[in-house]
């Protein structure tokens, strides 16, 4: 990704603002596009502008950051950046891309950036969503300019993130990032090979490897079964 993320910063505190303005003008890959000391105004200009990411204080008169989060679409990434780490888990349910706590040191901000800007060239890599032929036994994801066939056994499971998914897979260390939906995911699938166990993660049914309550696990890592998929599950284990 070669052009530079636009990024806005909303912080009623001017010594903040001011700060993180400096920062981002260290900051090579960053173009500030926006300074507000005033979320409603933030708020109103969301409508006309487009923005790559936000720096968003939490506390602030009349609008609060977090109501503010809830308004930013889904393909701004959002970092809260506040003196009150009561508020992080908060944070986190809005899918905020990282929490920062006050006084920020130009070295975390900088990791945190770079991570946004990773997740940004990786999209740009992968901006074509997944597509199968009539009896196929693979997907075709989008990697770089290519699109390279993941076959449906190789696959461990998908996780959803918004406005994007990561295909995990067992010959890759890394995962594929493509901009999909897990619905779409889902009916891409062949139903006898994958099973939804949460609004996040679809698992290959041979891929499980232990199932404990609440979590099953995938290649180590433990996955949540959600409410809504627990009987869906409860079903495939007693037939299995």
């Amino acid at each position: 990704m070669n052009k530079k993320l636009t990024c806005w910063i909303i912080d009623d505190e001017p010594l903040a603002l001011s700060l993180l303005e400096s920062y981002i003008q260290e900051t090579p890959f960053l173009c500030l596009t926006g300074k507000y000391n005033n979320p409603a105004l933030a708020m109103q200009n969301l409508l006309n502008q487009k923005v790559d990411l936000i720096f968003l204080d939490i506390q602030m008169p009349h609008i609060n950051g977090m109501e503010l989060a809830y308004q930013v679409p889904p393909e701004t990434k959002i970092v809260f950046i506040s003196a009150f780490k009561e508020y992080a888990l908060d944070g986190y349910r809005v899918n905020a891309f990282d929490y920062l706590l006050k006084p920020v040191s130009f070295d975390e901000f900088l990791i945190t950036c770079k991570k946004v800007l990773d997740w940004f060239d990786a999209v740009s890599e992968n901006s074509s969503g997944p597509t199968t032929a009539s009896g196929s036994e693979a997907i075709f994801v989008k990697s770089g300019q290519q699109l390279v066939s993941v076959l449906f056994k190789d696959i461990l499971y998908i996780e959803g993130l918004k406005d994007y998914i990561k295909v995990y897979t067992t010959n890759s260390s890394r995962p594929f990032i493509t901009l999909e939906t897990m619905k779409n995911m889902e009916n891409i699938l062949p139903s006898n090979l994958f099973i939804r166990v949460h609004r996040s993660f679809i698992v290959q049914k041979n891929k499980i490897e232990s199932v404990n309550r609440n979590r099953l696990t995938v290649a180590s890592r433990e996955i949540p079964i959600g409410r809504t998929y627990k009987q869906k599950m409860l079903n495939f284990i007693s037939h299995k």
